[in-house]
């Protein structure tokens, strides 16, 4: 099997948190100054591998082997989250570019070719998954235009004119090109790392789906309305929140998870009672059927909620994600590739969170693979993952990779 290069693997890796550094992790928001630096320096790096290389006009960076036939695709995103980690998403596209270049460089798989891809805004500055959407045709020219940047509202098409890419043609994948699509990444949570194990095996990617909840009480003075006539909005929304999580836990699955994400109270002042509050909800899972019990006993609570009064509650859908089986055959080869340089340390495993993967297993199989993450700590800039993780890792990838490619 091609053998990587760690110190070339690690030195990429180092390079790019230093652009956007932030504490011990990275500032790289979608488009950002620090984010083109970063993309620039993919583009230097990709043309040194010998790729021939296109930048499309969502933001997307793809790096294409010249090789003949069928060959993998491989990547993630370069792009972080606000002072967010510096392994989040940047490990698997030098993972990627890393494996491109050691099959290259080995006379036995040189015949072996793996296009690298950058997705753009995995992490939903503009939104979620725009780049990996766009390339298999899920993102419209009117999304583009509506869509503006969370953070300070500055319009995707303004972002995209002043990185040059205005006007260009956006990535349309071909999947005959392709064997399938391997992604790399940090766990994000402490499975293999409390466990001490080195590599994880994606075998699905979750379903997300996602809810505003709306309680509508009456305002009034704190301090003069009696509390036997009160319609407290905060206090219903208290108590719906306690029966949703007991009613989800008596029908979850063992890797449901929800969250009470942002909850907002209106007017939000501490002399009033508040007359409105609102709830951003969502739970995932990787079983679809488990999802659609999940939102039947979701809106059962709040229609309990809202006959028991004295407020008025509502909810309404905002988003559903569907789950991505990962692909066998390549669990197998990560599997094979595992236990020769890991033996005994592998785990089969759901993701937790969302990847590009799951947008283009629809159009291709699909494999991931995780490396853990110390303490679990994701999103934050104390993310981190040990060297020896990161390489054996990058030996894994590649190595499940051309053995997929081979065979």
């Amino acid at each position: 099997m091609p053998a990587i290069n760690p110190a070339r693997l690690l030195g990429d890796l180092r390079a790019l948190a230093e652009i956007g550094k932030y504490k011990t992790g990275v500032h790289r928001p979608t488009l950002s100054p620090d984010d083109l630096r970063a993309r620039a320096f993919l583009v230097e790096r990709l043309h040194a591998a010998g790729l021939e290389v296109e930048q499309d006009g969502i933001g997307n960076i793809l790096g294409r082997s010249r090789v003949k036939g069928k060959v993998m695709l491989a990547g993630s995103h370069l792009e972080s989250q606000n002072h967010a980690g510096w392994l989040d998403g940047a490990l698997g596209v030098i993972y990627a570019l890393e494996a491109a270049r050691a099959l290259s460089e080995d006379p036995a798989t040189a015949h072996l070719g793996v296009d690298v891809a950058s997705w753009c805004d995995e992490e939903g500055h503009f939104g979620h998954f725009l780049g990996s959407r766009s390339a298999i045709g899920l993102v419209t020219e009117e999304e583009i235009d509506k869509a503006s940047d969370r953070t300070d509202g500055r319009p995707l098409r303004q972002a995209l004119a002043a990185a040059g890419l205005a006007g260009k043609p956006r990535l349309k994948l071909d999947p005959a090109r392709y064997a399938g699509y391997f992604e790399a990444h940090i766990e994000q949570g402490d499975t293999l790392d409390s466990s001490g194990l080195q590599i994880g095996v994606v075998t699905a990617i979750v379903g997300n789906w996602r809810y505003d909840i709306s309680v509508k009480g009456e305002q009034n003075h704190a301090g003069t309305t009696r509390m036997a006539i009160r319609k407290d909005a905060a206090v219903g929304l208290i108590r719906l929140c306690n029966a949703i999580h007991d009613g989800l836990a008596a029908v979850a699955g063992p890797r449901t998870v929800w969250t009470f994400g942002k909850i907002t109270l209106d007017p939000g002042s501490a002399n009033i009672v508040p007359g409105g509050a609102e709830l951003v909800f969502h739970f995932r899972d990787a079983d679809p059927a488990l999802l659609p019990v999940l939102e039947k006993t979701l809106h059962d609570l709040v229609a309990a909620a809202d006959a028991a009064g004295p407020c008025r509650f509502s909810i309404r859908e905002v988003s559903k994600s569907k789950p991505a089986l990962m692909d066998e055959g390549f669990q197998a080869a990560l599997d094979k590739a595992a236990e020769r340089h890991a033996p005994g340390k592998h785990l089969r495993l759901p993701s937790g969170a969302g990847h590009d993967a799951q947008y283009l297993a629809r159009v291709m199989p699909a494999a991931m693979l995780f490396v853990p993450s110390i303490g679990g700590i994701s999103h934050h800039w104390r993310e981190n993952t040990r060297d020896e993780d990161i390489v054996r890792g990058a030996q894994v990838f590649t190595s499940a990779i051309a053995g997929v490619l081979r065979s």
